[in-house]
């Protein structure tokens, strides 16, 4: 599979990765699917300490001993659960930030973060403070890179401007185009993007829009209606069945400008895995192709539907 590098970092990412929140709670599943991802070429893992209360960055771990080396781990902290557990609480401060790390650290087994990512972000952080913990991580070693993961236009702009990131994860597809406002910027600074979301919940993908779920059909995805999905939907699926299944077309739409540097789907199945890594080797998108797209998912397009 092709690598390419996040941002100015010595990280080189395969650019269909694992995004790891929809591996669930079953250990050898989640293991299995991670080592046949491990496999088939991917070598860049995405979790995050909130999901499933770090029982996936467990996994995550327990499926890489032996193959340290050979994987990118990406975490993120941020997200502080609750003692009593009934939720979390947002906290970017430095000093659970540098307590968090360690226990994601005991969770993954092992002594290094590839690319640790704030997990969100408001403009009333203490911005200075964040980032002044995951430089102190990085000096120690503990961490090789780290970035965010926000949509939010003003956090995005504050640490372009203040720190060292090297990522942007956001969620990136052809129904949620918001990131690429963001792309100039980025692209200016050398920083990469890590789309999250590709698929759209599953609506890019063979699945039948029917089996959408029930908030879909009710209230819709975005700011797409459940209407307007009924008449977008088949259009890509026809224009993608010429050259490519429409999973591949929309890991491909998003991978075809260069800033982003990986796609991260999810997998709660292997079938769902193998479609996400065909596409990988499926036909790239030609200039043609990706203009129709563009236009086509454009919300003006529906305007006249509401």
């Amino acid at each position: 599979m092709n690598k390419r590098r996040i941002g100015t970092s010595d990280l080189y990412v395969s650019e269909i990765g694992l995004g790891c929140m929809s591996l669930g709670t079953d250990e050898n599943h989640a293991i299995y699917l991670i080592h046949e991802a491990l496999e088939r070429g991917i070598n860049y893992l995405d979790t995050a300490d909130l999901y499933d209360r770090g029982l996936n960055e467990e996994f995550v771990g327990k499926a890489v001993k032996g193959k340290r080396d050979q994987v990118i781990i990406a975490t993120k902290v941020g997200n502080r659960w609750r003692r009593d557990g009934s939720g979390w609480d947002w906290d970017p401060s430095k000093a659970y930030i540098k307590q968090a790390v360690k226990e994601s650290l005991r969770r993954l087994q092992t002594d290094y973060i590839d690319l640790y990512q704030l997990h969100g972000g408001t403009i009333d952080d203490p911005i200075d403070e964040t980032i002044e913990a995951f430089e102190e991580l990085k000096q120690e070693g503990v961490i090789r890179w780290y970035g965010i993961s926000s949509i939010r236009p003003n956090v995005i702009r504050e640490y372009v401007k203040r720190s060292n990131i090297v990522s942007v994860m956001m969620q990136y597809s052809l129904l949620d185009r918001r990131p690429e406002e963001w792309f100039p910027l980025l692209r200016e600074h050398h920083i990469s993007v890590i789309a999250r979301g590709p698929v759209a919940r599953g609506l890019l993908t063979s699945r039948p829009l029917e089996q959408a779920s029930s908030a879909v059909k009710e209230h819709g995805y975005l700011d797409y209606s459940y209407e307007e999905l009924q008449a977008l939907i088949p259009k890509l699926k026809e224009k993608s069945e010429k050259r490519r299944s429409l999973t591949a077309t929309a890991l491909q739409f998003c991978l075809y400008d260069p800033v982003v540097a990986a796609v991260i789907p999810g997998a709660s199945r292997l079938r769902q895995l193998e479609e996400n890594i065909a596409a990988a080797s499926a036909p790239p998108l030609d200039a043609d192709e990706y203009e129709w797209l563009k236009q086509t998912t454009k919300r003006s397009v529906y305007e006249a539907h509401r």
